[in-house]
């Protein structure tokens, strides 16, 4: 869609997403305080029920089954078809800002006087202690026209084009000793001391700025032959700084980092009863795969609940019935709407059988 000028309203960090999906998950992006979630860019949809029914559902008509829908998990039916508003662009280019923060509440700071920014989202060094906990690279990016494009980037690099990404493969899973706190402290150090501050935006393709690990294939390889498992939670604005140290420092004192922590802003709350984002701020951490990570999960899950936050349903392996109950407060009319559309219970998933749902 890119060469014919149109772009996703919201865009999630993987490019790897089926419209169903990113529907049934309401995705968000680096734009949620902007544009909210997919789903509040989504027209209509056609859908096939558990009774055999096709219906047509939108804001206006079926509204109760269109909200369950959008970050339903899929539990509400199959989604034949759907209409969705795109956003309009003039280049392939977005135009970048990098902001250094030396901690979490500068950050956060950084994040409430850039608001106005169309994506912003941060790396985070998860390991970093004391005064420098929390330790940031910001990125803010600007959908950029066809002539600051051309004046700002290289020859033959303008205009609207599908990006040909290059791409390079990890062939093998890397030794399990490879990738501990020591070593991913000692690169967290050097990412955040090779970044600088660039104010001034500079033009980098849409590919880079919305997908930069997927340049590495098989990047998941990096964690070892058991992979990874991330933890994406959510905090409401007045807890979120609070939170997020209380986080960081659990995980660091159990000598568990994250290969990839990231920071983003939520806006305002949608109407969609199972949509993870809350207004604050959400955190996801890439934990290596291992028996032992578990009960830290089980302390982090503490600690989200304790600062009034809740944990992404489309990134959940193993949250309890509990946890899901206590943060979600609209699952009991979630479960009421899928027993009237799927009164059989047709469609199901370990996940929704787990957090009972059935």
């Amino acid at each position: 869609i890119v060469p014919s000028g149109w772009f996703l309203s919201v865009t999630p960090g993987t490019s790897y997403v089926t419209l169903g999906g990113a529907i049934a998950s309401d995705v968000h992006g680096k734009n949620h305080h902007i544009a909210g979630t997919f789903g509040q860019h989504v027209k209509s949809l056609s859908m096939l029920l558990g009774t055999g029914e096709v219906v047509t559902t939108s804001p206006q008509h079926h509204a109760d089954l269109f909200h369950a829908t959008c970050g339903g998990m899929g539990l509400t039916g199959i989604i034949i078809s759907a209409t969705i508003q795109l956003l309009p662009i003039k280049s392939s280019f977005i135009s970048q800002k990098t902001i250094k923060a030396n901690c979490v509440e500068a950050a956060c700071e950084a994040f409430e006087c850039n608001s106005d920014a169309t994506y912003s989202v941060a790396w985070i060094d998860c390991l970093a202690r004391g005064a420098a906990q929390g330790r940031s690279v910001l990125y803010l990016g600007e959908h950029v026209n066809e002539q600051d494009a051309r004046e700002k980037s290289k020859p033959g690099r303008t205009g609207l084009r599908a990006i040909q990404r290059s791409e390079l493969n990890i062939p093998f899973d890397a030794p399990s000793f490879l990738l501990n706190k020591y070593t991913m402290a000692g690169f967290n150090s050097l990412y955040y001391a090779m970044q600088k501050n660039h104010r001034t935006p500079e033009p980098i393709d849409y590919d880079a700025f919305f997908f930069p690990l997927e340049r590495l294939r098989n990047w998941n390889r990096l964690y070892g032959a058991k992979g990874f498992l991330q933890y994406q939670l959510a905090l409401p604005q007045e807890s979120a700084h609070a939170g997020i140290s209380a986080i960081l420092s659990c995980a660091s004192q159990a000598g568990k980092g994250s290969f990839l922590s990231v920071l983003k802003k939520f806006g305002k709350a949608n109407s969609n009863l199972l949509s993870f984002p809350i207004e604050g701020y959400t955190l996801a951490l890439d934990f290596k795969y291992e028996a032992s990570l578990f009960p830290l999960l089980e302390l982090l899950d503490t600690l989200v609940l304790d600062h009034g936050g809740r944990l992404y349903l489309a990134k959940d392996a193993r949250m309890s019935k509990e946890c899901f109950r206590q943060s979600y407060g609209q699952w009991e009319r979630f479960a009421e709407l899928r027993q009237k559309f799927d009164p059989k219970g047709h469609f199901s998933s370990l996940q929704s059988r787990r957090l009972g749902l059935g």
